[in-house]
């Protein structure tokens, strides 16, 4: 049995943005690998959270990043995702650096698992922007090492 399938959704969901940010189709694999529709659902919970605090990062430190960084980023990391799902990625990228967020809000009641991978690669996307990939990795990491200890019940490690 992989690690992987040992984890719970709540760590595949990091692991499946961090996979992005690797531009690793494997680990965005493995990442899935074996879930069902409830650990889907789970992982998109925890991915929505991950996308909306990184989104208040950014307004509240007013970092800079412009709508072509975002899709350029976007389109970087799609390539590691599933290819029926890579251009739909790619348009839900444009649409929301427009400011049109209907098609983002509709994608989990039509298509649940794309609305994980579009999720990840959001928060995969911004998070590159903001942070520059070794910085964002190391937020990833310390998001892990954080939830470990509450998980363990240890004060986490600030």
């Amino acid at each position: 049995m992989s690690e992987a399938v040992q984890k719970s959704p709540g760590y595949r969901a990091v692991d499946i943005v961090r996979g992005y940010a690797d531009r690793d189709a494997l680990a965005v694999r493995d990442a899935m690998a074996g879930l069902d529709a409830v650990a889907w659902t789970e992982m998109y919970t925890v991915l929505s959270g991950l996308l909306r605090s990184t989104v208040s990062i950014v307004e509240v430190t007013g970092g800079q990043w412009t709508a072509g960084q975002l899709v350029e980023h976007a389109d970087e990391v799609a390539a590691a995702a599933p290819p029926h799902y890579e251009f739909a990625i790619a348009e839900a990228a444009r649409a929301w650096a427009r400011g049109d967020q209907s098609a983002l809000r509709a994608l989990p009641g039509q298509d649940l698992l794309g609305a994980v991978h579009v999720t990840a690669v959001f928060v995969a996307a911004l998070g590159l922007a903001l942070w520059g990939r070794t910085g964002f990795l190391g937020v990833l990491t310390a998001y892990d090492d954080t939830v470990t200890a509450i998980v363990n019940g240890q004060p986490p490690g600030l």
